[in-house]
């Protein structure tokens, strides 16, 4: 049962907004050296490497592999892990750093409407309204570029991070569905489906990687072991101790700590339908979310 949020707890959602944001940062880094299909390869099977061996370490259960149970983790692994991965990376290679950041801050948007369709938990009213002003945040973010696909490479880059953000949102219905798996043997079930996914696709693609300069080997480094192994661990030590709404509070995060990095780090210059865009996005969440995060900060006045 989740019990009120502690300082740890806080300090936890703050450490996963900050890895989660910077990650946008250090997949742009990574594309310096590597390709897109690369980058997406070296951090499922860096991760997966780094959770199987602390699920060994940890001596956590096996599932039953029934045939419902296969189902679920190879259709989840690939929406969660490996098409989103390669979508960001590919993607990430024609728009700023921060649109890929800004355009994440939307799954919890698509998981609404999938959620009523697909689950016993239907929207309200003020759900609805919430995801339409969150909708119009990311039409206003893509801007005049999606009529103009067939003149140039960035308007593709911007549906293909909009796609990881709708095959996030599957994978969170479909996770949601799934019977119960202990939560760090399915991360790194999951890790391992998207790594097994995405091998054969780099080689046959782009081949074995040549060796790169240390700025984007390091960030494909960081990229397996940071934001997808530890944070993995951050998200569920956190959600078993202050519970899953606390959790959100990570979705207003990371759009603004990836426009941070971009602009500080990467010197992006960034639109202003970018600011506008994020305003309305997150201004969408908490209509949509303004029960749960009610609740929160109700019980922290207690």
């Amino acid at each position: 049962m989740p019990q009120q949020p502690t300082l740890f707890n806080w300090l936890s959602i703050l450490t996963l907004g900050l890895i989660w944001g910077a990650t946008f940062m250090v997949v742009a880094i990574a594309l310096e050296g590597y390709g897109p299909l690369t980058v997406a390869c070296a951090r499922t099977s860096l991760g997966a490497a780094t959770m199987l061996a602390l699920m060994a370490l940890l001596r956590r259960p096996l599932p039953q592999f029934s045939r419902q149970i296969r189902g679920y983790l190879i259709w989840i692994g690939l929406l969660n892990t490996a098409l989103p991965f390669a979508l960001l990376s590919w993607g990430q290679q024609y728009v700023p750093s921060a649109f890929a950041g800004i355009s994440m801050a939307a799954l919890p948007l698509f998981v609404l409407p999938l959620a009523h369709l697909f689950t016993d938990e239907k929207m309200q009213w003020r759900s609805a309204l919430g995801v339409i002003i969150g909708f119009t945040g990311a039409l206003v973010l893509i801007g005049p570029g999606v009529l103009r696909i067939g003149t140039g490479w960035e308007p593709l880059g911007q549906l293909a991070c909009i796609a990881a953000a709708l095959s996030y949102a599957v994978s969170s219905i479909m996770t949601r569905r799934c019977p119960p798996i202990d939560p760090i043997t399915m991360t790194a079930l999951l890790l391992t489906i998207g790594s097994v996914a995405l091998i054969p696709a780099m080689l046959l693609i782009e081949g074995i990687p040549d060796p790169a300069p240390l700025r984007p080997t390091i960030a494909i480094l960081f990229l397996g072991v940071v934001p997808t192994a530890l944070a993995a661990l951050i998200r569920v030590a956190t959600i078993r101790s202050a519970g899953t709404v606390f959790l959100t509070l990570v979705n207003y995060q990371v759009p603004l700590w990836s426009m941070l990095f971009g602009v500080l780090v990467l010197a992006e210059v960034l639109p202003l339908r970018f600011f506008a865009a994020l305003a309305l996005i997150l201004f969408g969440l908490v209509i949509s979310q303004w029960a749960g995060l009610k609740r929160l900060f109700a019980s922290e006045q207690r």
